[in-house]
């Protein structure tokens, strides 16, 4: 089994793929923890859970990683740190659980693992969600009263394609 996830000090997605089939698909929503000890302190906790039930069953974890570089009209300096840091305290907690060095998957070579082109000018967490909702069976989408997608969708659409990518970058190093 693989577990993806896509850290976030907001929501925090995860999946567990076992062979070809999603066993999990959730996220933990931290928004209404101020402080950045009690979101990570949730997100332990979550992972905690999903230790008791399927801990020895786990070979290997992916992460999202984190973004490295400034883009105009995007985080700022301090949300970069802020994520970072996060990333690696939930990547410690993983090791320490699981006893699992987890390995990180940038979004972008994620995608493409997974054969989702996102074009020119179009939003890249619009396309990876249509993309499930095409071609994943097991992903469904709760929408808001106005016909928006819940916003712990696109974190859950993120990690099932970490946890695919996984899956296929395990697939190649075992050749």
């Amino acid at each position: 089994m693989i577990i993806g996830l896509d850290i976030s000090t907001s929501i925090t997605g995860c999946t567990i793929i076992d062979g070809n089939r999603v066993v999990l698909n959730e996220a933990w929503d931290t928004r209404k923890y101020k402080d950045f000890f009690e979101k990570a302190h949730h997100v332990q906790r979550e992972l905690e859970k999903l230790h008791s039930q399927y801990g020895d069953k786990i070979t290997a974890v992916y992460i999202e990683q984190s973004l490295q570089s400034f883009r105009s009209g995007f985080s700022s300096a301090k949300t970069l740190s802020t994520l970072s840091r996060f990333n690696g305290v939930v990547s410690w907690f993983v090791y320490d659980l699981f006893e699992i060095k987890p390995k990180y998957v940038a979004a972008t070579s994620a995608r493409k693992l997974c054969g989702i082109k996102v074009p020119r000018g179009q939003k890249a967490k619009t396309v990876v969600l249509n993309y499930l909702l095409e071609n994943e069976p097991s992903f469904v989408v709760e929408y808001t009263r106005h016909g928006n997608p819940k916003p712990d969708s696109y974190d859950r659409a993120d990690s099932i394609v970490i946890a695919r990518a996984g899956l296929c970058l395990n697939k190649e190093n075992k050749k």
